[in-house]
Protein backbone atom coordinates (compact mmCIF):
# COMPACT_ATOMS: atom_id res chain seq x y z
CA UNK A 1 0.00 0.00 0.00
CA UNK A 2 1.40 3.44 -1.18
CA UNK A 3 1.69 6.13 1.82
CA UNK A 4 1.32 9.73 0.24
CA UNK A 5 3.83 11.44 2.28
CA UNK A 6 2.16 14.68 3.80
CA UNK A 7 3.54 18.17 2.70
CA UNK A 8 4.50 20.33 5.89
CA UNK A 9 3.10 23.63 6.01
CA UNK A 10 5.40 25.87 7.01
CA UNK A 11 3.69 28.14 9.66
CA UNK A 12 4.58 31.42 11.69
CA UNK A 13 5.42 28.60 14.45
CA UNK A 14 7.91 27.29 12.17
CA UNK A 15 9.95 30.74 11.76
CA UNK A 16 10.19 31.22 15.32
CA UNK A 17 11.65 27.68 15.34
CA UNK A 18 13.84 28.28 12.67
CA UNK A 19 15.23 31.88 14.57
CA UNK A 20 15.67 30.08 17.63
CA UNK A 21 17.58 27.24 15.95
CA UNK A 22 19.66 29.79 14.17
CA UNK A 23 18.36 28.73 10.74
CA UNK A 24 18.14 31.64 8.15
CA UNK A 25 14.35 32.03 6.87
CA UNK A 26 14.32 32.24 2.81
CA UNK A 27 11.66 34.73 1.32
CA UNK A 28 10.62 35.58 -2.06
CA UNK A 29 7.87 38.09 -3.47
CA UNK A 30 5.69 36.41 -5.97
CA UNK A 31 2.31 37.51 -7.33
CA UNK A 32 1.05 34.56 -9.79
CA UNK A 33 0.22 30.99 -9.79
CA UNK A 34 2.92 29.65 -12.32
CA UNK A 35 5.69 31.43 -10.22
CA UNK A 36 4.49 30.60 -7.28
CA UNK A 37 4.25 26.93 -8.01
CA UNK A 38 7.99 27.04 -8.85
CA UNK A 39 8.73 28.79 -6.15
CA UNK A 40 7.12 26.55 -3.70
CA UNK A 41 8.31 23.48 -5.44
CA UNK A 42 11.74 25.02 -4.85
CA UNK A 43 11.32 24.92 -1.14
CA UNK A 44 11.06 28.54 -0.10
CA UNK A 45 10.36 28.85 3.35
CA UNK A 46 7.66 31.94 2.79
CA UNK A 47 6.43 33.73 0.17
CA UNK A 48 5.04 37.92 0.43
CA UNK A 49 2.52 38.75 -1.98
CA UNK A 50 3.82 42.10 -2.32
CA UNK A 51 2.74 45.47 -3.04
CA UNK A 52 5.82 45.64 -5.17
CA UNK A 53 3.05 44.40 -7.57
CA UNK A 54 2.39 47.80 -8.64
CA UNK A 55 5.74 48.19 -9.65
CA UNK A 56 6.63 44.96 -11.57
CA UNK A 57 3.49 43.31 -12.69
CA UNK A 58 1.13 46.89 -13.07
CA UNK A 59 4.69 49.51 -14.23
CA UNK A 60 3.65 51.99 -11.80
CA UNK A 61 6.41 54.29 -10.58
CA UNK A 62 5.82 53.29 -7.09
CA UNK A 63 3.61 51.46 -4.53
CA UNK A 64 0.65 53.41 -3.99
CA UNK A 65 -1.87 53.16 -6.64
CA UNK A 66 -2.56 48.96 -6.24
CA UNK A 67 -5.13 48.65 -4.67
CA UNK A 68 -6.46 46.16 -1.92
CA UNK A 69 -8.96 44.18 -4.48
CA UNK A 70 -5.66 44.09 -6.96
CA UNK A 71 -3.59 42.68 -3.95
CA UNK A 72 -6.82 40.05 -3.42
CA UNK A 73 -6.46 39.12 -6.73
CA UNK A 74 -2.72 38.16 -6.60
CA UNK A 75 -2.76 37.19 -3.49
CA UNK A 76 -5.51 34.24 -4.48
CA UNK A 77 -3.84 33.41 -7.49
CA UNK A 78 -0.55 33.29 -5.83
CA UNK A 79 -2.32 30.54 -3.00
CA UNK A 80 -3.64 28.56 -5.78
CA UNK A 81 0.12 26.79 -6.65
CA UNK A 82 1.42 27.07 -3.16
CA UNK A 83 1.51 23.56 -0.65
CA UNK A 84 3.92 24.39 1.88
CA UNK A 85 5.55 27.68 1.82
CA UNK A 86 3.87 30.51 4.24
CA UNK A 87 1.99 33.04 1.97
CA UNK A 88 1.96 36.44 3.35
CA UNK A 89 0.07 39.44 2.21
CA UNK A 90 0.96 43.38 2.10
CA UNK A 91 -1.89 45.80 3.60
CA UNK A 92 -1.92 48.16 0.33
CA UNK A 93 -1.42 51.92 0.61
CA UNK A 94 -4.94 53.41 2.35
CA UNK A 95 -6.36 50.46 3.14
CA UNK A 96 -5.35 50.81 7.05
CA UNK A 97 -4.07 54.22 7.50
CA UNK A 98 -7.47 55.52 8.25
CA UNK A 99 -8.46 54.01 11.51
CA UNK A 100 -8.19 50.41 13.01
CA UNK A 101 -11.96 49.51 11.90
CA UNK A 102 -10.77 49.99 8.32
CA UNK A 103 -7.55 48.48 8.90
CA UNK A 104 -9.16 44.81 10.75
CA UNK A 105 -11.90 45.02 7.53
CA UNK A 106 -8.86 45.11 5.02
CA UNK A 107 -7.01 42.28 6.97
CA UNK A 108 -10.22 40.18 6.85
CA UNK A 109 -10.80 41.05 3.37
CA UNK A 110 -7.33 39.52 2.76
CA UNK A 111 -7.56 36.14 4.75
CA UNK A 112 -11.14 35.39 3.81
CA UNK A 113 -10.96 35.97 0.47
CA UNK A 114 -7.35 34.35 -0.90
CA UNK A 115 -6.73 31.79 1.99
CA UNK A 116 -3.58 33.30 2.59
CA UNK A 117 -1.74 32.83 5.97
CA UNK A 118 -1.03 36.27 7.01
CA UNK A 119 -0.62 40.13 6.53
CA UNK A 120 2.47 42.38 6.10
CA UNK A 121 1.49 46.06 7.37
CA UNK A 122 4.17 48.72 7.15
CA UNK A 123 5.22 51.23 10.11
CA UNK A 124 5.50 51.47 14.00
CA UNK A 125 4.09 53.09 16.89
CA UNK A 126 2.12 55.33 14.39
CA UNK A 127 0.12 52.43 13.38
CA UNK A 128 0.11 50.03 16.65
CA UNK A 129 -3.30 50.41 16.92
CA UNK A 130 -4.12 48.88 14.03
CA UNK A 131 -1.70 45.89 14.45
CA UNK A 132 -2.62 45.42 17.90
CA UNK A 133 -6.74 45.08 17.10
CA UNK A 134 -5.78 42.66 13.50
CA UNK A 135 -3.42 40.73 16.07
CA UNK A 136 -6.48 40.70 18.26
CA UNK A 137 -8.67 39.27 15.63
CA UNK A 138 -6.37 35.54 15.32
CA UNK A 139 -4.89 37.66 12.08
CA UNK A 140 -0.46 36.70 12.02
CA UNK A 141 0.55 39.89 11.45
CA UNK A 142 4.65 40.63 9.80
CA UNK A 143 5.43 44.32 10.74
CA UNK A 144 7.93 46.42 8.32
CA UNK A 145 10.59 48.83 9.96
CA UNK A 146 13.41 50.91 7.61
CA UNK A 147 12.41 52.19 4.37
CA UNK A 148 8.88 51.68 4.11
CA UNK A 149 7.95 52.15 0.23
CA UNK A 150 4.25 53.41 1.21
CA UNK A 151 6.14 56.23 2.61
CA UNK A 152 8.38 57.29 -0.11
CA UNK A 153 6.90 61.06 -0.91
CA UNK A 154 7.61 61.25 2.60
CA UNK A 155 10.84 60.53 2.82
CA UNK A 156 11.72 61.98 -0.65
CA UNK A 157 14.05 59.33 -1.86
CA UNK A 158 15.22 55.60 -1.16
CA UNK A 159 18.70 56.02 0.04
CA UNK A 160 18.91 53.84 3.42
CA UNK A 161 16.96 54.37 6.33
CA UNK A 162 18.10 55.02 10.10
CA UNK A 163 21.71 56.28 9.99
CA UNK A 164 21.23 59.27 12.07
CA UNK A 165 21.02 58.27 15.90
CA UNK A 166 17.65 59.65 16.47
CA UNK A 167 16.09 57.31 13.31
CA UNK A 168 18.05 54.34 14.87
CA UNK A 169 16.83 54.92 18.23
CA UNK A 170 13.20 55.02 16.98
CA UNK A 171 13.41 52.19 14.52
CA UNK A 172 15.05 50.31 17.75
CA UNK A 173 11.38 51.18 20.03
CA UNK A 174 9.55 50.40 17.26
CA UNK A 175 10.67 46.84 16.21
CA UNK A 176 10.26 45.73 20.28
CA UNK A 177 6.86 47.79 20.11
CA UNK A 178 5.66 45.27 17.30
CA UNK A 179 7.09 42.56 19.24
CA UNK A 180 5.30 43.30 22.66
CA UNK A 181 1.78 43.72 20.60
CA UNK A 182 2.24 40.39 18.66
CA UNK A 183 3.54 40.44 15.24
CA UNK A 184 5.29 37.29 14.74
CA UNK A 185 7.95 38.61 12.43
CA UNK A 186 9.30 42.26 11.39
CA UNK A 187 11.01 42.97 7.49
CA UNK A 188 14.08 45.20 7.95
CA UNK A 189 14.51 47.59 5.01
CA UNK A 190 17.36 49.21 4.07
CA UNK A 191 19.35 50.09 7.10
CA UNK A 192 22.96 49.80 8.39
CA UNK A 193 23.59 45.58 8.77
CA UNK A 194 25.17 47.09 12.18
CA UNK A 195 22.01 48.00 13.16
CA UNK A 196 19.73 45.83 11.77
CA UNK A 197 22.09 42.79 13.89
CA UNK A 198 21.61 44.58 16.69
CA UNK A 199 17.79 44.66 16.49
CA UNK A 200 17.66 40.72 15.23
CA UNK A 201 19.51 40.07 18.82
CA UNK A 202 17.36 42.01 20.45
CA UNK A 203 14.01 40.21 19.55
CA UNK A 204 12.71 36.69 20.44
CA UNK A 205 10.71 37.09 16.73
CA UNK A 206 12.59 36.81 13.63
CA UNK A 207 13.72 39.42 11.16
CA UNK A 208 13.39 39.30 7.71
CA UNK A 209 16.41 42.00 5.69
CA UNK A 210 16.21 43.59 2.66
CA UNK A 211 19.41 45.65 2.11
CA UNK A 212 20.17 44.78 6.10
CA UNK A 213 22.75 42.95 6.24
CA UNK A 214 23.67 38.83 6.66
CA UNK A 215 22.64 38.96 10.70
CA UNK A 216 19.09 39.13 10.19
CA UNK A 217 16.98 36.03 10.94
CA UNK A 218 16.54 35.78 6.68
CA UNK A 219 16.56 37.15 3.45
CA UNK A 220 13.44 38.33 1.21
CA UNK A 221 13.81 39.65 -2.36
CA UNK A 222 11.95 40.76 -4.86
CA UNK A 223 11.43 37.54 -7.60
CA UNK A 224 11.61 39.76 -10.89
CA UNK A 225 14.97 41.73 -9.38
CA UNK A 226 16.80 38.20 -8.33
CA UNK A 227 15.64 36.46 -11.55
CA UNK A 228 17.13 39.15 -13.73
CA UNK A 229 13.65 39.87 -15.35
CA UNK A 230 14.01 43.65 -14.61
CA UNK A 231 17.41 44.36 -15.81
CA UNK A 232 16.88 48.61 -14.90
CA UNK A 233 17.02 47.95 -10.69
CA UNK A 234 20.89 47.13 -9.79
CA UNK A 235 20.99 48.18 -6.23
CA UNK A 236 23.69 47.33 -4.15
CA UNK A 237 21.94 44.88 -2.01
CA UNK A 238 20.25 42.82 -4.86
CA UNK A 239 22.18 39.16 -6.09
CA UNK A 240 20.58 38.28 -9.68
CA UNK A 241 20.70 34.68 -9.79
CA UNK A 242 19.26 34.40 -13.47
CA UNK A 243 19.35 37.01 -16.42
CA UNK A 244 16.09 36.50 -17.54
CA UNK A 245 15.38 39.36 -19.32
CA UNK A 246 18.05 38.88 -22.39
CA UNK A 247 16.98 35.56 -22.21
CA UNK A 248 13.12 35.97 -22.68
CA UNK A 249 14.17 38.88 -25.04
CA UNK A 250 16.68 36.39 -27.19
CA UNK A 251 13.78 33.51 -27.07
CA UNK A 252 11.09 35.88 -28.45
CA UNK A 253 13.51 36.92 -30.68
CA UNK A 254 14.34 33.91 -32.38
CA UNK A 255 10.10 32.95 -32.31
CA UNK A 256 9.66 36.18 -34.24
CA UNK A 257 11.90 35.00 -36.65
CA UNK A 258 10.92 31.17 -37.25
CA UNK A 259 7.56 32.92 -37.74
CA UNK A 260 8.71 35.45 -40.62
CA UNK A 261 11.11 32.42 -42.22
CA UNK A 262 8.38 29.98 -42.46
CA UNK A 263 10.50 27.59 -40.15
CA UNK A 264 7.97 27.17 -37.46
CA UNK A 265 6.12 25.21 -37.45
CA UNK A 266 7.72 22.33 -39.17
CA UNK A 267 6.41 19.71 -40.56
CA UNK A 268 6.59 17.41 -36.80
CA UNK A 269 4.75 20.24 -35.20
CA UNK A 270 1.57 20.18 -37.14
CA UNK A 271 -1.19 17.71 -37.83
Amino acid sequence: MSVNKEIKRVTTHTLLKLKQEGTPISMLTAYDYSFARLIDEAGIDAILVGDSASNVMAGHETTLPITLDQMIYHAASVIRGVSKALVVVDLPFGSYQGNTKEALASAIRIMKETGAHAVKIEGGAEIAESIKRIVDAGIPVMGHLGLTPQSIYKFGTYSVRAKEEAEANKLKSDAKLLEEIGCFAVVLEKIPATLAAEVSKSLLIPTIGIGAGNQCDGQVLVMHDMLGLNNTFKPRFLRQYLDLHDQVVGAVGKYVSDVKARSFPSESEQY
